[in-house]
C-alpha cells in the first residue's frame, strides 16, 4: 500500500513543535506514528522530495529524518523504490512484543463470547442449515432470514424497514469500505466526528478523500458546526449511539433538527449498548435518506463477524455490483445463527448490560485510584471511557505501556491531524479484576514515562 505525502503530513500534524532540530522532531514523529499503527507496516512512504515540498521544509531535513529511522529499524529502503514502513527485529508478533500471557490487552473494545446463547443460537442455525443446501452459498446480498431479522429490529425500534432494505456484510467494518467504493471518489469531502472511528479514518484516507473534523466536545455535538460543515460535504459518517471513542449519545433534540445537506452514513453499531438511558432511536426517524451501519460484534460477539447497510435498495444494488472485489457473501452458519439472536432479542440482554455498567464502574473506581489526575467522564452506554490526561503522552504511553504488562490505544488513533495526544481509549469489557490490574499497570508506565523511558512496542490493532 501507497501512502501520499499528503496523507502523512496529515497525520504529522503540528510536527515542528518541541525541542531539538527540525530533522529529529520529524523523525520522532514518524517513529510514534509506526508505533501507533498509523503508519501501517509494509506501507510505502512518499519519496523525500514530495514529503519535503508537501511539509514546506528542505530536503535535507526529510532524508536525514528518513535515514534515522532507517538505522533505528523503523523504514526499509532499496534503490529505485519507496521507503516502507517496519518494526525493529522484523516482522511484528501477534501480540505487542514484549507482552506475556498476563499483558492486559485494552487496545480492543469488544465483550467475550456469551456462551451459553450463542450455543443455543448455532444448535437452532445448524437445524436450519440443510434448506441452504441446494443453494450455492454465495448470496451477496445475505440469507434472507438475516434480512428479514435486521429488518424487524429496525421495526422494533420504531423504523418502518423491509428486507430488500437490508444488504448483509462481514461486519461493520467490511459495510463501511463497501459504502467507501461506492460513495467516495479522489478529493471529495467526507465530514466525520472527532474524534472517530480510527478504520473509517483509514478507509477514507486510503479512498483519497478530504476529511472534514468537526470536534464531538465533553458538551456533545454542535449542531450549527456540523451544518456548515455538511453544506459542503459529499458525505457525511457519524456515530451517535454511544460514540466510539467518548461513550456519548447524541440528544433527540439534536437528531431531530440536524439536517445534513449531503448523504449521512450513521454507524449503529453501539445502538443496544445503552447503560443510563433509554435506547436512542434510530437516526432515520429524522433523516430518512441516512443509510444506516450496523453488526453484532459489540452487543455479542465480534467473532460473528456479521454486520449490515439498510439502505434504498438503488444503493445496494451498487453495493452489490463492487462487493466482488473484496468478498463473494457472508458465512451462511453466522448469518443463520445471527438472524436467532437478533429474533429472540438477544442482542440487547439485561444482565450483559449490568456487567457492563459494573466493569464501566470498576473501572473509573481504578483511575480514581491510581490515576486521579486523570479525567474520564462516564457515558451513557456503549463500551468505551474517553480518558485525558493533564500533558500530549498519549503515543509515547502506547509504545511503553506493554513494557508494564498493559496495551492501550492512543488518541491519536481516533483523529486526524495528530490530533487527541492528550487522551487514551480505555474500554470495560474485561472483568473487575483485570480492569483493576490494568490502570495499577498503567500508571507505573506513566511514571517511567516521567522518568524519561523510551518504548520499542508496537500496540494492537484497535476494534
Amino acid at each position: 500500500m501507497k501512502i501520499s505525502s499528503h496523507a502523512v503530513a496529515r497525520m504529522l500534524g503540528a510536527w515542528r513543535e518541541g525541542p531539538g532540530p527540525a530533522h529529529q522532531r520529524l523523525s520522532d514523529k514518524m517513529r510514534l506514528l509506526i508505533l501507533d499503527g498509523r503508519l501501517s507496516l509494509g506501507a510505502a512512504l512518499p519519496s523525500e522530495r514530495d514529503l519535503a515540498t508537501v511539509l514546506d521544509t528542505s530536503r535535507t531535513t526529510v532524508g536525514t529524518a528518513f535515514r534515522t529511522l532507517v538505522e533505528h529499524g523503523y523504514l526499509a529502503t532499496q534503490a529505485r523504490t519507496r521507503a516502507t514502513v517496519r518494526l525493529p527485529g522484523g516482522a511484528p508478533p501477534e501480540r505487542p512484543a514484549g507482552t506475556d500471557a498476563e499483558t492486559v490487552d485494552l487496545s480492543f473494545a469488544a465483550p467475550a463470547a456469551p456462551v451459553e446463547v450463542l450455543h443455543s443460537a448455532f444448535a437452532t442455525a445448524l437445524e436450519q442449515l440443510p434448506r441452504h443446501f441446494e443453494r450455492h452459498g454465495y448470496d451477496r446480498y445475505g440469507t434472507a432470514e438475516l434480512r428479514e431479522a435486521v429488518a424487524h429490529w429496525y421495526e422494533r425500534r420504531g423504523l418502518p424497514t423491509r428486507p430488500d432494505h437490508i444488504l448483509i456484510t462481514s461486519g461493520a467494518q467490511h459495510a463501511l469500505a463497501l459504502l467507501t467504493r461506492v460513495l467516495v471518489s479522489p478529493r471529495d469531502r467526507v465530514l466525520v466526528d472527532h474524534p472517530t472511528y480510527p478504520h473509517a479514518i483509514t478507509a477514507f484516507i486510503q479512498a483519497r478523500a478530504r476529511l472534514l473534523p468537526v470536534a464531538v466536545t465533553s458538551s456533545g455535538w454542535d449542531t450549527e458546526q456540523l451544518r456548515a460543515a455538511g453544506r459542503t460535504a459529499n458525505l457525511a459518517y457519524l456515530i451517535p449511539d454511544f460514540h466510539n471513542p467518548t461513550g456519548m449519545c447524541m440528544p433527540t433534540s439534536v437528531r431531530s433538527r440536524l439536517g445534513l445537506g449531503c448523504l449521512t452514513v450513521i454507524d449503529e453499531t453501539m445502538a443496544d449498548l445503552a447503560l443510563d438511558v433509554p435506547s436512542p432511536e434510530p437516526f432515520a426517524l429524522h433523516m430518512p435518506a441516512a443509510v444506516s451501519v450496523g453488526s453484532v460484534s459489540k452487543s455479542v460477539w465480534g467473532g460473528l463477524r456479521i454486520g449490515w447497510i439498510r439502505a434504498v435498495p438503488s444503493l445496494l444494488e451498487r453495493v452489490e455490483r463492487v462487493r466482488p472485489a473484496t468478498d463473494l457473501g457472508t458465512p451462511v452458519v453466522e448469518q443463520l445463527a445471527s438472524a436467532v439472536l437478533l429474533n429472540e432479542h438477544r442482542t440487547r440482554r439485561p444482565d450483559a448490560l449490568r456487567q457492563l455498567s459494573s466493569q464501566r464502574d470498576a473501572l473509573r473506581q481504578a483511575l480514581a485510584a491510581y490515576l486521579p489526575h486523570v479525567d474520564a467522564p462516564q457515558p451513557a452506554g456503549g463500551v468505551t471511557l474517553w480518558a485525558s490526561f493533564p500533558g500530549p503522552i498519549g503515543s509515547r504511553l502506547a509504545a511503553v505501556a506493554p513494557d508494564h504488562g498493559v496495551a492501550i490505544a492512543a488518541g491519536p488513533r481516533f483523529g486526524v491531524g495528530g490530533a487527541f495526544e492528550r487522551n487514551i481509549r480505555l474500554p470495560y469489557t474485561l472483568p473487575p479484576g483485570q480492569l483493576t490490574r490494568a490502570i495499577r499497570r498503567l500508571a507505573r508506565a506513566e511514571q517511567a514515562l516521567a522518568h524519561g523511558a523510551t518504548g520499542t512496542h508496537t500496540p494492537a490493532p484497535v476494534a
